[in-house]
């Protein structure tokens, strides 16, 4: 009872804290004053904030063109942002140059450098509220008070999210009206609200429209100040928005400016409790730290959107809405950082909006916030959707989730074979490369198409259908056979990019020659105009595998460990040629001659029109790190996963980009499953099956890391410890559950001559030929000697 009254006490002391307080003492990354001109952003699950680390708002994206950035809450846009100025004894002090940008879990601040005055600036976005906190505070580095008058200019944008027109939603003019201190601005032609206000009291004006916007209103609110000598001076605002009301937003509004701290202090807890799920400490402190922070860049893509639901996006600014090919991926790392809640409410958005748009299994690929589907669905997202299903029941053994959803895979698995147009059990159709032409039968479609077989037979036999498993995994095996057989191209060392005809082949090739020649990729233009010859002369019709772009999907075969041991050591040696020091390319053939001295992509291109030709991503660099670690090359692994790492606060601090190191999305879903999978699932070996009650442990540690730990995994109703330290001769683990299940521990690396558990000496068995002990205890120690 004392205890508990004490935590109460100083639970309530800390809710007195300013907000600017609560989130300056949080842990946090400063920025690069290099990158200051480069965006960042506050996100919440109903609202987000996208500016310049500078604390400017310019022009963003190009999805929207240039709309991208300022404040959304989905499925409209509220404000392209806001201009803060103080005047000061006659001189107007423009706050819009930041000298420094911090960024902290849940919030950010901007660092305004004076003489006399320094000004910063905070900002969080409370949870389940469509609303922005932003506090701006004043520090009078001189010894008389200071009288001002500071200045918030906002310039709303009231209109819809992409393709808003295909559910009916049509921009209009905004009209700003000023009540009580606040600024109310209403679409005139729908109710889409915005209100900006203070606790303080303003004189409000509106001011003349941009040109350029003419359905965008203007408006300026002006704030008498005085700041202590030697003291400093707090002023909050708001800005609520609602997609439904003016009472909403004003409720909105009210609730978060009178709560503020309360909100800040609530989310920086729930913040807290993200950073202990799946805990890591390794030896590596910036690895560390980076799979720390990638738990809080998947909370800043979680959206919730009314009406539509709850999941999370692909990316910030340009993809801020729901993929199912994206989900796929960034799942399978969310569900062993204990971000169940985000993977079912994602599988759920999206499995109720394929059967609502397509009604015959296929997942959609994009789609926006008001719930208009962009494009049904590419051929590898149905399959990647029921390995997703059996991944997330490994983990969580929840049979009503299984047989909520197995009726849609065993469905989407008929869609998919009917996309097999010649019948050699390859469905045909585009994948996850989005070149002209590349949809015939494609190498990634053909290895998630066996995995999701073989998952799915599993799935079945769970359920009790065993005629299904059987069926199941003969399609899974008669597709891997033709992966390891038709897809094989002995003379690259390496699987095909796809198999289609001499016509296909040579149309592709002419397209990838321009291509390799718009970048000046020399070696690439020579490379493909060689087998430009070769298929000319070649009096093969056929169908067969060409090896033409080396785009990274060549290299799904060993993501999935469908490829046979000696073709995927072959191939993993040819990919090498294709990363540059922060990963792989996309595509093979857009690797640079100098790609060793790459630094900054986005100083590469400039201002030109936006472009995914000649880049380095972590998807790829990701499901390389996965491929390495599959067939017993950790050392390989963590290489990669050190290339990406190397992109870690390069500009954003606290995140890493899309597109290595500094272009594209700012902060990318998909990076959860680049750096958990290869972490958590392969370096400390976590491979559940919580459906049998049994965690097999395969730790497989790269050289580089000598000790590691991860505490507080969740694994259905079973929390897991594993910890591990190497020395001379000898690696100890100790190992920690709730409950008593069934452990099977399996090292992959190291060879060991005794085997100590609890202090007495045990011997291995073989499994699957690998050394294996069997665990049925809460805790263990084990110590394995050279």
């Amino acid at each position: 009872m004392r205890l508990l009254i004490l935590l109460l006490i100083s639970t309530s002391l800390f809710a007195q804290k300013s907000v600017s307080d609560l989130i300056a003492s949080s842990e946090s990354i400063k920025g690069s004053a290099a990158y200051l001109a480069t965006p960042f952003v506050t996100a919440g699950d109903k609202l987000y904030l996208v500016g310049h680390q500078d604390g400017t708002f310019p022009p963003l994206g190009w999805h929207v063109k240039d709309e991208m950035g300022g404040i959304w809450a989905h499925p409209i846009k509220l404000l392209d942002g806001f201009e803060a100025s103080y005047l000061d004894r006659g001189k107007l002090i423009q706050l819009d140059q930041a000298s420094q940008f911090i960024n902290y879990p849940f919030a950010n601040q901007q660092v305004y450098a004076g003489s006399e005055i320094q000004v910063r600036r905070f900002q969080f976005v409370p949870d389940g509220k469509q609303a922005v906190y932003v506090e701006y505070v004043f520090t009078n580095k001189t010894p008389v008070k200071k009288s001002i008058k500071f200045s918030l200019v906002t310039r709303s944008n009231l209109r819809p999210v992409w393709i808003g027109e295909r559910t009916g939603m049509v921009d209009s003019k905004d009209v700003a009206r000023f009540v009580k201190g606040k600024t109310v601005v209403k679409d005139s032609a729908n109710n889409w609200f915005t209100v900006v206000g203070s606790s303080f009291s303003a004189t409000s004006v509106a001011l003349p429209r941009n040109p350029s916007k003419p359905n965008a209103a203007v408006s300026k609110s002006t704030y008498s100040l005085e700041i202590p000598a030697n003291g400093s001076l707090s002023i909050p605002f708001v800005i609520a928005g609602s997609v439904t009301s003016e009472a909403e937003a004003l409720a909105t509004f009210s609730n978060v400016l009178e709560n503020g701290a309360q909100l800040a202090l609530a989310k920086k807890q729930r913040y807290q409790k993200i950073a202990s799920k799946s805990e890591i400490q390794l030896s590596d402190a910036r690895l560390t730290q980076a799979m720390r922070w990638l738990k809080y860049n998947a909370d800043w893509l979680t959206t919730d959107v009314d009406g539509i639901g709850r999941g999370i996006t692909a990316g910030m600014p340009d993809y801020p809405w729901f993929f199912g090919g994206d989900m796929t991926y960034s799942l399978q790392g969310l569900i062993s950082s204990g971000r169940k809640d985000i993977a079912y409410s994602t599988i759920d958005l999206i499995a109720k909006l394929s059967e609502k748009t397509n009604g015959n299994g296929r997942i959609v690929h994009e789609v926006s916030t008001n719930g208009a589907v962009y494009n049904p669905g590419n051929v590898n997202e149905t399959p990647q959707f029921a390995s997703l299903i059996y991944k997330v029941y490994c983990w969580t053994g929840d049979r009503s989730f299984l047989a909520k959803y197995f009726p849609l895979v065993e469905k989407g698995f008929e869609w998919l074979m009917q996309q097999d147009k010649d019948q050699n059990s390859i469905p045909d159709g585009n994948g996850m490369m989005e070149i002209h032409g590349l949809d015939s039968e494609m190498i990634d479609v053909a290895a998630y198409s066996a995995k999701a077989f073989l998952d799915a037979s599993k799935m079945a036999l769970e359920l009790g259908r065993t005629d299904l498993s059987r069926d199941y995994y003969a399609k899974y095996e008669a597709i891997r056979l033709k992966i390891n057989s038709d897809f094989w191209v002995p003379s690259s060392n390496s699987y095909a990019d796809f198999r289609g005809t001499k016509v296909q082949a040579l149309q592709l090739t002419k397209d990838a020659i321009e291509r390799a020649k718009g970048l000046n990729n020399n070696w690439a233009v020579e490379e493909l105009q060689a087998l430009q010859k070769q298929i000319s002369a070649n009096p093969d019709t056929t169908k067969r595998g060409f090896v033409l772009h080396h785009n990274w999907v060549v290299n799904t075969p060993m993501e999935t460990g469908l490829a046979d041991a000696e073709k995927a050591s072959e191939a993993l040696k040819t990919a090498e040629k294709f990363r540059n020091k922060f990963g792989m390319y996309v595509t093979g053939i857009d690797r640079s001659e100098n790609s060793d001295k790459a630094e900054s992509y986005a100083a590469k291109v400039g201002k030109s029109e936006f472009t995914y030709t000649g880049t380095v991503m972590t998807l790829p660099t990701g499901v390389q790190a996965i491929s390495e670690n599959k067939y017993g090359h950790p050392n390989a692994a963590y290489d990669l996963v050190q290339s990406m790492l190397r992109t870690f606060s390069f500009a954003l601090p606290g995140s890493i980009y899309e597109v290595s190191p500094d272009y594209g999305m700012m902060t990318q879903a998909w990076n959860s499953f680049a750096f958990e999978v290869p972490v958590i699932q392969q370096f400390f070996g976590i491979q559940p099956l919580a459906y049998k009650k049994e965690i097999h442990l395969q730790p497989s540690w790269p050289d580089s890391l000598p000790s590691g730990v991860i505490k507080n995994v969740e694994i259905g109703d079973n929390l897991v410890t594993v910890s591990y330290a190497r020395s001379a001769k000898r690696s100890t683990y100790d190992l920690k559950q709730s409950k008593p299940w069934t452990m099977h521990f399996s090292p992959r690396t190291g060879s060991y001559k005794r085997w100590l558990l609890d202090g007495k000496r045990v011997e291995p068995t073989l499994v699957n030929g690998w050394p294996t002990v069997k665990l049925k205890g809460l805790r263990h120690h084990l110590v394995l000697m050279d």
